[in-house]
């Protein structure tokens, strides 16, 4: 029997179908607490205004995290790998350290989240509810390491759900004023207060560990292959992989916002996760407080042990260094436990690994982007000419915001 035109769309759109996961893997970064601590203050100190940075953000992260995934499925190397086998020997050490440092500060934050969380769900002491995440995620690591990519990545992904609908529940009860929220689509500021809080929001979106993991995830998932067909077949694959992924993560950052402006704007102590959860219990009911605490609870699960994937990665590719997962897990969760034990405050420490983050972005972004535009490297598959020139307009639009988070940051502005 002959088979219909139909027929062979509807088998092309399946077949493109199992090809998704990596990026929904890596979208976990772009929905960590980080974000919820930025966009949550972002709407309760200044409405609507900080919309369009959202919408930026998750433009610039499309762009980013589809030319980290290209790079490893075209190579069949992750980014880690290339610089390592480019650099001399003191160089590759120095840019290990650095990249090292950017994914511990993720991990910090994710465990820190996650023992938010617990502490608002049960009251649990923080550096028990750290404890408790970093045991959670050496189980979901394990599965990583047993059965393989596939049911990590499914793993991953119903977490990602259970953070959507954490996030995002607030919206159906919320009175949003759609008028002004279309209104902060705008680009502008108001005040250097807005600008570091524009920052810090691009710093928490656009992570370097994501930059650097995806391309490995790709390539793990899909394999090498030097069948033009395939790679043609699995960058479009990817291309939808990509923004299903971020238009996800973009929706659940900008509902954070959105709730955060409609229901919690003045509301005294929503600069913390906690007064933020205090106020949206207050103001939309304790199932939502609770539904909230849930999607945090899953953020920090899901984004530490993306962050531990992302560590190996990059230990791997510079130091060719291969440490076991749930080795690498307890290693560096002990961090976060001190801090937590410490008594800092732990939304000041997220905010501050945001800031610190924020400097690993360029040592990410434009290696990858030179990489993709070399003949070289990429061979046929080099971007063109245009997307050189937007990554170039893209990572300086990143380095002067992040330049200015830094120094807002410093001088105390």
């Amino acid at each position: 029997m002959a088979v219909t035109t139909t027929e062979r769309a509807a088998g092309s759109r399946a077949r493109l179908l199992f090809l998704l996961g990596p990026a929904f893997v890596a979208a976990i970064a772009y929905v960590d607490p980080g974000n919820v601590a930025a966009n949550l203050t972002a709407g309760a100190q200044y409405g609507y205004l900080l919309v369009w940075v959202l919408v930026a953000a998750n433009a610039i992260a499309v762009f980013v995290q589809y030319q980290s995934a290209k790079l490893g499925i075209v190579t069949g190397k992750s980014l880690p790998e290339l610089l390592g086998s480019r650099l001399g020997t003191g160089s590759r050490r120095a840019y290990w350290v650095q990249a090292e440092l950017v994914a511990a500060a993720t991990d910090i934050a994710e465990v820190i989240g996650g023992a938010i969380a617990l502490n608002l769900l049960f009251g649990l002491p923080l550096p028990i509810g750290g404890l408790i995440v970093g045991i959670a995620s050496i189980g979901i690591l394990s599965i990583q390491s047993r059965r393989g990519q596939r049911p990590f990545e499914v793993v991953v992904i119903a977490l990602l759900g259970v953070i959507a609908v954490g996030f995002l529940a607030g919206m159906f009860v919320s009175p949003v004023d759609w008028g002004a929220a279309a209104g902060g689509l705008v680009p502008r500021f108001d005040g250097a207060p807005t600008v570091l809080l524009a920052a810090s929001m691009l710093g928490a979106t656009v992570m370097p560990h994501a930059i650097y993991l995806h391309s490995a995830l790709a390539r793990d998932r899909h394999g090498v292959s030097a069948d033009a067909g395939r790679v043609r077949t699995l960058l479009r694959a990817t291309r939808l992989d990509v923004v299903l992924a971020l238009i996800l993560a973009g929706a659940v950052n900008i509902a954070m916002l959105l709730v955060a402006a409609a229901s919690l704007r003045g509301v005294d102590g929503t600069d913390s996760i906690e007064g933020a959860h205090a106020a949206i219990s207050s103001a939309l009911g304790p199932v939502v407080g609770v539904v909230f605490a849930i999607g945090l609870l899953a953020s920090g699960l899901a984004s530490t042990s993306v962050g531990s994937y992302a560590g190996a990665t990059i230990m791997g590719g510079l130091l060719k260094v291969r440490v076991p997962l749930l080795a690498r897990r307890v290693v560096t969760l002990i961090p976060a436990v001190v801090i937590l034990a410490a008594g800092v405050d732990p939304t000041w420490a997220l905010v501050l690994s945001q800031v610190f983050l924020s400097l690993g972005i360029p040592f990410a972004m434009i290696p990858l982007l030179r990489l993709t535009g070399s003949k070289e490297v990429m061979g046929e598959r080099a971007d063109a000419v245009w997307v050189r020139v937007a990554g170039g307009v893209v990572a300086g639009l990143v380095v002067v915001l992040n330049l200015a988070l830094v120094v807002l940051t410093v001088t105390g502005a």
